[in-house]
């Protein structure tokens, strides 16, 4: 079978959009860094929350191998993304306001926690209204988010502001309006999204960072290792009884 065209462009795309991140965004990833690894050292909690398939990079940095066990996910419910029936409710469920006030409130966050917002978008009620109420409760708030789409759509919060306007840090992946890398004469609609794939690698850069900073202070960063090597659920139990009143994904 012939190599796809399509598929080679769509590698192309994403490889020039990390290189572009890893490039324009290296100061605010090591500014992002730092923040987790002052939170880390200071006693206090984080919190990654996105909302739609914005979750998916939330997801990928708690309970993770090779990942900070600090790192909490803050869900709303119905918002993780396809959980719900019709999937659709979850997108309508991202401009109700009030929404995000609420999961806050019940949450564990307090004063001196971070919370990492994701929102491509970051024009709808509900990461604009979590960054807000957030900073209000006194946490350090990183917001990863297309800027581009602030300056191309219009907000669909009261307010009338985005994400970026309501961040201690911003995290811009530079994805395009529209979030489809491709196109083909023959298809209707672009197709081929990268969003995922680019805020994953900031997130996880970012993890990177503030474990260099925490190492460069002389204080080991709580990592959790793979479960499936030899060792690992010794060392993860290890970390977990030390870290477990910072730890929310367990009972």
């Amino acid at each position: 079978m012939s190599e796809s065209k399509l598929a080679g462009r769509f590698f192309d795309a994403a490889i020039g959009l990390l290189q572009r991140v890893r490039d324009e965004e290296s100061a605010n990833v090591a500014a992002a860094g730092t923040a987790v690894a002052d939170t880390v050292a200071a006693g206090g909690r984080l919190f990654a929350f996105g909302a739609g398939h914005s979750s998916l990079p939330a997801q990928d940095v708690v309970y993770r191998a090779g990942g900070l066990a600090l790192m909490n996910l803050l869900a709303v419910p119905g918002a993780v993304g396809v959980d719900v029936m019709p999937a659709t409710l979850g997108s309508a469920l991202e401009r109700v306001d009030g929404l995000a006030s609420a999961v806050l409130d019940a949450s564990p966050a307090r004063a001196g926690d971070l919370l990492v917002i994701i929102s491509l978008s970051g024009r709808n009620a509900l990461p604009v209204e979590m960054a807000m109420n957030a900073r209000a409760l006194g946490l350090t708030v990183i917001g990863v988010t297309s800027v581009a789409y602030a300056q191309e759509t219009r907000s669909r919060h009261v307010s009338g502001t985005f994400l970026k306007d309501h961040c201690d840090i911003v995290l811009d992946s530079h994805i395009a309006v529209g979030d489809a890398e491709l196109t083909h004469p023959a298809v209707e609609a672009p197709f081929a999204p990268a969003s995922t794939v680019v805020t994953s690698a900031l997130m996880q850069a970012t993890m990177a960072a503030a474990a260099e900073q925490l190492a460069e202070r002389g204080i080991e960063p709580p990592l959790l290792r793979s479960g499936n090597v030899d060792g690992g659920h010794e060392w993860n139990g290890h970390v977990m009884d030390e870290y477990g009143d910072r730890i929310f994904f367990r009972h």
